[in-house]
């Protein structure tokens, strides 16, 4: 999986059946430290790169993260919406925050 993925600003980027899997990478976790509260996105929002993408609050810091990439949003990771320490996952792919589509190809 991992050749697979692409790491911008803290971000890891998956192509997926569904769209484009976007999480926090394990480094961003470690800066963070554990995560206590999460604005999420929401199904069907439209961002553009660079828009917000999800606030977090934790132990160390309050960071937003920005949408690297512009497209709609189609899923979220709902066991993070209820559960914000989910994004903290030692396995990084578990820490997804949302599913992009008619995403804008860049590169």
């Amino acid at each position: 999986m991992a050749e697979n993925l692409k790491i911008i600003d803290n971000l890891w980027i998956l192509k997926t059946n569904e769209g484009y899997k976007i999480g926090l990478t394990n480094e961003a976790q470690e800066d963070l430290g554990n995560i206590t509260f999460a604005t999420m996105p929401k199904v069907g929002q439209t961002l553009k790169k660079g828009d917000s993408l999800i606030e977090v609050e934790a132990e160390k810091a309050v960071s937003e993260f920005s949408s690297p990439m512009g497209g709609t949003i189609v899923a979220i990771n709902e066991a993070a919406e209820q559960d914000p320490s989910v994004l903290d996952d030692a396995d990084q792919t578990k820490a997804w925050i949302a599913i992009l589509s008619d995403v804008e190809e860049a590169k």
